[in-house]
């Protein structure tokens, strides 16, 4: 793994946009706008905080961090208290979630319930909504404020976030011709294309009216960036880039505009709502952006390394789509054949097992992870900017659970 991080800091990757990577004690930060980079600042570790990469026995690993401020003792007692997991800590607000979401759609015609409500069975992760959860209680500590109505409101963020969410995975499913989706048949298989794209119109436009009630125009403004993000992405997808050294930062853009953007604005718009200084909304922002980052990482090496039971859905699907992730990207450095595969979309026969074997025989597993870690890091740069709270320190421990998943 050194190895391996040292030919990434080397820049074995050329068309790599380092947007938060360690460099000996140096990072180099990007400010970013809509997935992209206008400018970079070098910080050293002490003028931010110390991020240690631990790596212990087998592929687990730890992302701690240390800030150089000294922390008063009585508030290391506060925080220290609590050992309570992320999800335990906004456990009520969770555990309505799906009965809030299923009275949104108390005025649909039965069958339509039925299919917009399929995928609201209460077994998703609610990653989304406990992440935007935990970011809202980490700024309102951060600021001191305690205010019913816009805790309120910022919960009502959370609960548009998932619908938001879960009817991109509805088209997603028509889009992929999906056989399976969290364990089960997907909704298209069940109730046939047509519906299942107008059940996800309907969860959208639903979450449009939600978004309304707020009666916020920067709101509107933040999350109807991601709709328009979430279409621009999956056009993204459908193509390819014939010059190599731009597939990487294209790969990186549709990634933030289907995956990262919700996370990045939703947790902006709960900054928003908590009127916070703008340096603290880019922080919400900027954590988001890259915990959305890493997550999508990790989606996609799994795809190469997870069975179909663990995973929930069939693994290769990706090359099976057409789709050139970040494994294979890394991978072709080393085996450049793969180079006509992915601009033949991996359409013959044969290509998907040739794919998955180069891929096997590659590092582009290990350096999916160590870019996944990466950001991973950086969004830990962000968090530890905000006061220390359990909701913040909970964000730290995110990450770990990210870079850790399993499915």
């Amino acid at each position: 793994m050194a190895a391996l991080r040292s030919r990434l800091n080397n820049g074995l990757l050329r068309f790599w946009i380092y947007q938060a990577v360690g460099i000996e004690n140096r990072y180099v930060h990007s400010v970013f706008k809509d997935g992209e980079i206008f400018s970079k600042k070098i910080y050293s570790f002490k003028q931010s905080s110390s991020l240690i990469f631990n790596q212990s026995c087998g592929n687990h690993i730890t992302l701690t961090s240390h800030s150089y401020s000294q922390t008063p003792e009585h508030e290391k007692k506060s925080t220290d208290k609590s050992h309570r997991s992320p999800h335990s800590l906004v456990e009520k607000d969770l555990s309505s979630l799906t009965d809030e979401i299923r009275q949104e759609f108390s005025t649909a015609s039965k069958e339509l319930c039925e299919v917009v409500e399929y995928y609201f069975d209460g077994q998703g992760k609610a990653f989304r909504p406990m992440v935007v959860l935990l970011m809202s209680h980490a700024c309102n500590k951060h600021i001191n404020l305690y205010n019913p109505q816009i805790i309120k409101s910022q919960k009502r963020i959370s609960v548009i976030a998932e619908m938001i969410h879960t009817a991109s995975l509805v088209h997603d499913d028509v889009i992929d011709a999906a056989d399976t989706r969290r364990g089960k048949t997907s909704v298209n298989l069940v109730w046939g294309q047509r519906k299942s794209i107008l059940a996800g119109d309907f969860i959208l436009s639903v979450a449009s009216m939600a978004l309304a009630r707020i009666r916020n125009e920067q709101i509107v403004t933040i999350l109807s960036q991601v709709i328009e993000d979430l279409v621009r992405g999956e056009f993204m997808q459908l193509g390819s880039k014939e010059d190599e050294n731009e597939r990487f930062s294209h790969y990186l853009r549709k990634t933030f505009k289907k995956t990262a953007s919700l996370l990045a604005n939703s947790c902006k718009a709960v900054a928003v709502l908590a009127n916070c200084e703008e340096d603290v909304t880019d922080i919400a922002y900027q954590y988001g952006r890259n915990i959305g980052i890493a997550f999508q990482l990790i989606d996609d090496l799994l795809d190469f390394t997870s069975c179909d039971k663990t995973l929930g859905k069939p693994t290769a699907a990706d090359l099976k789509l057409g789709l050139a992730t970040a494994p294979v990207l890394f991978a072709a450095q080393q085996y450049p054949q793969l180079n006509s595969l992915i601009m033949r979309r991996f359409s013959k026969s044969g290509d998907v097992e040739t794919a998955r074997h180069l891929v096997a025989k590659s590092e582009g597993v290990e350096q999916t992870k160590l870019l996944a870690i990466q950001h991973g890091r950086e969004a830990i740069r962000q968090i530890n900017q905000l006061d220390q709270s359990d909701e913040q320190r909970a964000l730290i421990n995110i990450v770990n659970m990210v870079l850790n998943r399993s499915k």
